[in-house]
Parts: C-alpha cells; sequence; structure tokens
C-alpha cells in the first residue's frame, strides 16, 4: 500500500477512490448537509446542530464506499486530508472546475 506524504500526492488517490459519479454525489450531499447544519447552528444560535454535522457528512460518505464504490473510504488512513480532499471535490464541483482534476488523476468515469 502506498503511504501519501503530502496533500499534493494525496488529491489524485483520493479522486480516484471517488470514481463513480454516484459515489461524488453522494458526498456531495453529505458536505452540503454540513455546510447547511453549521449555517443553522450560526443563524439560530442552535448549537447542537453541530453535534450532528460529522454523522451527516460520513453516513452519506460511507454509505457510498460501501455500496457504490466496494473500496475502504480514506478517511481511516488519512482523517485530515480525506476532510479537506472532500470540501475540495465539493468547492471544484459546484464552481464546475473539476472535470480537469478527474482527467488529470486518470478518472475515465467523470460525469459531473
Amino acid at each position: 500500500m502506498t503511504r501519501y506524504t503530502s496533500f499534493k500526492a494525496f488529491w489524485p488517490f483520493y479522486l480516484r477512490e471517488h470514481a463513480r459519479p454516484a459515489t461524488r454525489g453522494l458526498h456531495y450531499a453529505g458536505t452540503s448537509f454540513v455546510i447547511l447544519l453549521a449555517s443553522a447552528a450560526i443563524v439560530t444560535g442552535e448549537w447542537r446542530l453541530l453535534l450532528v454535522m460529522p454523522l451527516a457528512g460520513y453516513a452519506f460518505a460511507w454509505a457510498s464506499h460501501a455500496i457504490l464504490e466496494r473500496n475502504r473510504p480514506a478517511t481511516f488512513t488519512y482523517p485530515l486530508w480525506s476532510l479537506m480532499a472532500d470540501f475540495k471535490m465539493w468547492w471544484l464541483w459546484l464552481t464546475g472546475r473539476l472535470g480537469p482534476e478527474l482527467d488529470a488523476a486518470g478518472v475515465r468515469d467523470n460525469g459531473n
């Protein structure tokens, strides 16, 4: 197993672990839900919403890996980089710039 020593080296691996559009879609849903929960907590002052954020984000992500990708989530080996990569992937998708990143990582099924 390859050990990654930088986020730059980890990023293409992360994208390959999310090769299926449906996997990425579930990640986008989870990340969006996390952002909505954080926003709601700030707006309403209901700070207990923050406690639900990890469950919201990881439930979608881990389900996608178990059911669709059939691989082990990178979170278990690279927790911080996985979190960073999830938000990076979400932002690139949201801004329409994910396609070239998927291509550079060698992800062929890149319908995003």
